[in-house]
């Protein structure tokens, strides 16, 4: 029986990263014990999971709080966009994330992304435009827990007075896109977020995400109050 087929049996909340090739899993032939046992640690160290990811089970990254700098590399352009990146404690994740939109100016754009239906590859994008900063905060704030929670939802606010996009992607990291983003920087050093040019993120290495029907139907709930028709994204 293969990893994807033992994670689906015995947790079918949970789906392994579709990037790691067959053969490649670091949970290929553990007992079904040592698989519970590891998707049950929420903490390392001092580091708090959501319930939305888990690591690869010889830790090839373990989890752990702070950020860097990056870039992403835009192919359809020929450009590099400046990246910051965050992996943030669950405690003060969401907070951080709110904070973290204030710049983007009065009136932003929304992006959900959902991979509820795809499970092992790709996800689906649903768009909101034009709607005031403080309304889009109070609804997310009623999504907290889902949006924390759900390895299978992600969202994007973009700012519609300069190219800066905040990322609140399926793994629970944060990202910020764009230029200056000193500022956005000296706003994860004042929730307690400090800059480690060698942290590592569970993106670069193997790990799977969980979801759930009740999660999936709260996403439904959210794209209801943004505006969205979920019947887009399937």
């Amino acid at each position: 029986m293969t990893t994807k087929n033992i994670l689906h049996r015995f947790f079918p909340n949970v789906f392994r990263d579709g990037s790691i090739p067959p053969g490649k899993c670091s949970f290929d032939h553990l007992t079904e014990p040592d698989m519970a046992s590891h998707l049950n640690i929420t903490k390392y160290n001092d580091f708090l999971l959501t319930d939305a990811i888990r690591p690869s089970y010889d830790l090839q990254v373990v989890p752990g709080q702070g950020c860097r700098y990056d870039a992403f590399r835009d192919e359809e352009r020929g450009i590099s966009v400046p990246v910051l990146m965050a992996s943030v404690t669950r405690k003060l994740l969401f907070e951080t994330f709110m904070e973290l939109l204030e710049p983007l100016g009065a009136v932003v754009d929304v992006v959900l992304e959902t991979s509820h239906e795809q499970r092992w590859v790709g996800h689906t994008d649903l768009y909101r435009e034009g709607i005031d900063l403080p309304v889009l905060k109070s609804i997310l704030w009623d999504f907290e827990e889902m949006l924390t929670h759900d390895g299978c939802t992600g969202l994007a606010v973009l700012s519609r007075d300069e190219p800066v996009e905040i990322q609140f992607d399926e793994h629970k990291l944060l990202m910020v896109y764009g230029e200056r983003l000193d500022r956005f920087e000296t706003i994860l050093d004042e929730c307690g977020v400090a800059r480690d040019d060698e942290i590592q993120f569970l993106t670069e290495a193997e790990h799977v995400h969980a979801s759930n029907d009740a999660l999936a139907s709260k996403f439904e709930s959210l794209t209801a109050r943004l505006g969205m028709d979920v019947n887009d994204a399937f």
